[in-house]
C-alpha cells in the first residue's frame, strides 16, 4: 500500500467514523476510547493472521511422532502479535448476529485479551454498553471493509497515530485540551535531532507515546534492525487515560516498554538517573503550585543546580525542574531533546542561575525557536531544546541557534507545520555542527552523493554551513555571557530583512503621511467640538 493509499484510507476511515458520532449523543472525549480500542481489536486480528503463517512454519516438529506441536502464546508474541481467542477476533463481532448484544460482546473481547497479557490488564476499553447498539454496529463495519482487512505491515499504526492527530485538534482531551498528543512535525523534530537507535530511551511525561512510536520509525527507517532489540523503553505519565492510550499505542506498534502512572515532578519510578541514552519530551509548560518541601523533591538527586526557588521558598514554576530531570537522566554520551515555553529561554533570577549552570556543563547543544500554530489546540509559540553529554571537545564552549519562526508550511489558517524538504534541512544543520563538517547533509553521517533539498539549496546556495541572518548562528560561551545568558535564538541570529525592488516604497510612505494627516485634521476637529459644547 502506497503513502498515497494509507492517507487516503486514513481519511475515509476518519471520516466515516466521526460522521457517526456527529449523529449521536457522544462527546468527541467520550467516543475516543472505545473507537481507538476497536481499532486495535481490528489490528490485533490482522497481525495475528499475518503472524499465524510464520509461527506454524516456524514450530518445531516432534521426532517422536512427526507432527508440529501446538502454537502457544509465547510464539505469537515472538513473531510480534497477539494471539487471539476466539471470541475476541474482530470477524467474530462483524459477524454476531443481531440477536446478540454487540456492546457486551466487545466488552468481553477486551476482557480475553487483557486476561492472557498481563501488560494490558485494566488499559482497554469496556465501556461499549454507553453506546447505541446501531451506532456500534456501524462502527464496527467501518474497520471491516476489505481494504482494512487486507491491511498489512504497519498501516493500522499510522491509523491509530491519525486517530489520536484528530481527537487532539478537536480538543478530545476533555480538561487537557489534547495534551496527551505532541504534533508530528515536533516529533520528527526531536527525533531526527537526537538519532535515537539504541539503548535506553525515556520520556518522563509521555502522553500518549507518541515519541516512543516515531523512535520505532526512525529506528526502522536507518537503520533495518529489530526495534526491541535496538531500544529499550521507558514512560511516565501522570494521568491515567493518557497513560491507558500510551499502552494502547505501544501495543498497536509491537514495542516492548514500561509505561508507569506517576507524577515525575515527585518521583522517579524507573530509577534512570544517569542511565538514558537518549531522553525525549513535551512536558507541561509552566507549572505551578509545585510543592517545595515535599521530601522527594528535597533530597532529589536529579536537581543538581538545586530547585528554582523564590524568595518565599516556593517553586513559581516547574519548567527548569523538568530540564534539569532531562539533563539528569543521560549517561555519559546522552541526548535529550524536548519543548519548551519560549519564556524559559531568558527566564530570569533563580532559573536565570539554573540556566547558566546548564549552559556552563558544555552540554547544551541547540535551541530552535518554533513559530505560533504548531500544537492543535493552542496557538502559543515555544522553543525545543538539545542537550548532548557527547559533543565534541571543540563544541563545548559552543551552542547552535536556529530560529524556524519564518520555517513553516500553513496547513490551515489555524495550523503551521513542517514540510519534509524544510524538517530535513533542519535536520542537515544540525548534522553540520555536530560533525565539525562544512558540508549539509540530510543525513545522520554524510552521503556521498546525496541529493539534497530546495529549502537547503534557498538558504545554503553553496552547499556549506554558515551562519545565516535571521534563520542560524554557531553562538559561542563568551557571546552567550554577553547576553546575560540568554538562550533565545532571535538574540544571536538577527532579522533579516528582504527589500523588495519592485515595490514603491517612497510612494507608499507618502500615501500613509496624507492619510495621517487627514487623520490628525479630523481627530481635531471632532475635540473642537467635543469641547464646545456646555455641560
Amino acid at each position: 500500500m502506497t503513502q498515497q493509499n494509507i492517507k487516503q484510507l486514513e481519511t475515509e476511515l476518519w471520516d466515516a467514523a466521526d460522521d457517526l458520532r456527529a449523529n449521536s449523543k457522544l462527546t468527541a472525549a467520550e467516543y475516543k476510547d472505545p473507537l481507538l480500542g476497536l481499532v486495535l481489536l481490528r489490528f490485533a486480528q490482522n497481525r495475528y493472521e499475518d503472524a499465524k503463517i510464520e509461527v506454524q512454519n516456524n514450530l518445531p516438529i516432534n521426532p517422536r511422532t512427526g507432527e508440529k506441536r501446538e502454537a502457544n502464546k509465547e510464539d505469537y508474541t515472538a513473531a510480534g502479535a497477539i494471539m487471539l481467542p476466539e471470541k475476541a477476533k474482530y470477524d467474530y463481532l462483524a459477524n454476531l448476529p443481531e440477536s446478540e448484544d454487540i456492546a457486551q460482546a466487545i466488552n468481553n473481547a477486551m476482557k480475553l485479551i487483557e486476561a492472557e497479557y498481563p501488560d494490558l490488564e485494566g488499559i482497554l476499553p469496556k465501556s461499549y454498553q454507553e453506546f447505541d447498539d446501531k451506532l456500534l454496529r456501524d462502527l464496527v463495519r467501518v474497520f471491516n471493509k476489505d481494504a482494512v482487512k487486507n491491511a498489512k505491515g504497519d498501516v493500522f499504526g499510522r491509523i491509530y497515530e491519525f486517530f489520536l492527530m484528530k481527537f487532539s485538534m478537536q480538543g478530545a482531551g476533555a480538561q487537557e485540551g489534547g495534551e496527551f498528543f505532541t504534533p508530528p512535525s515536533l516529533v520528527n523534530l526531536i527525533v531526527n535531532f537526537i538519532q535515537p537507535n539504541h539503548g535506553i530511551v525515556h520520556d518522563p511525561a509521555c502522553g500518549s507515546g507518541g515519541m516512543f512510536v516515531q523512535t520505532a520509525h526512525f529506528i526502522k527507517d536507518h537503520d533495518n534492525k529489530s526495534v526491541n532489540e535496538a531500544i529499550t523503553v521507558y514512560g511516565t505519565e501522570l494521568k491515567s487515560n493518557n497513560t491507558r492510550l500510551a499502552k494502547m499505542n505501544l501495543a498497536i506498534h509491537g514495542i516492548e516498554g514500561k509505561i508507569i502512572e506517576s507524577n515525575s515532578f515527585y518521583s522517579n519510578p524507573h530509577n534512570l538517573t544517569g542511565k538514558c541514552d537518549f531522553v525525549m519530551a513535551n512536558p507541561p509548560f509552566n507549572v505551578d503550585k509545585i510543592d517545595a518541601k515535599n521530601k522527594f523533591l528535597a533530597d532529589d538527586e536529579r536537581l543538581p543546580f538545586g530547585a528554582p526557588l523564590t524568595g518565599k521558598g516556593t517553586i513559581s514554576n516547574g519548567n527548569y525542574l523538568w530540564m534539569q530531570y532531562f539533563h539528569s537522566y543521560l549517561n555519559e554520551t546522552g541526548r535529550a531533546g524536548f519543548v519548551m515555553a519560549s519564556s524559559a529561554t531568558d527566564a530570569g533570577n533563580a532559573e536565570k542561575r539554573i540556566r547558566q549552570q546548564l549552559i556552563e556543563t558544555g552540554d547544551v547543544e541547540c535551541i530552535v525557536a518554533i513559530s505560533n500554530n504548531f500544537f492543535y489546540t493552542r496557538s502559543l509559540p515555544c522553543h525545543v531544546w538539545f542537550f548532548n553529554k557527547g559533543k565534541k571537545t571543540e563544541n563545548k564552549d559552543k551552542v547552535l541557534m536556529i530560529d524556524a519562526r519564518n520555517t513553516f508550511r500553513k496547513v490551515s489558517t489555524t495550523i503551521n507545520d513542517f514540510s519534509d524538504d524544510q524538517l530535513e534541512g533542519l535536520t542537515a544543520i544540525i548534522n553540520a555542527f555536530r560533525n565539525n563538517d562544512v558540508t549539509l547533509s540530510c543525513h545522520p553521517e554524510p552521503v556521498e552523493g546525496a541529493v539534497e533539498n530546495a529549502w537547503l539549496k534557498t538558504h545554503f546556495p553553496k552547499g556549506k554551513y554558515q551562519d545565516v541572518e535571521g534563520l542560524c548562528k554557531i553562538a559561542t560561551l563568551e557571546e552567550i555571557k554577553e547576553q546575560d545568558y540568554s538562550l533565545t535564538p532571535g538574540r544571536y541570529v538577527g532579522v533579516k530583512i528582504d527589500i523588495d525592488m519592485d515595490f514603491d516604497y517612497k510612494g507608499r510612505m507618502q500615501t500613509i503621511h496624507t492619510e495621517l494627516a487627514q487623520l490628525n485634521t479630523e481627530a481635531n476637529t471632532l475635540m473642537q467640538q467635543i469641547q464646545s459644547v456646555k455641560l
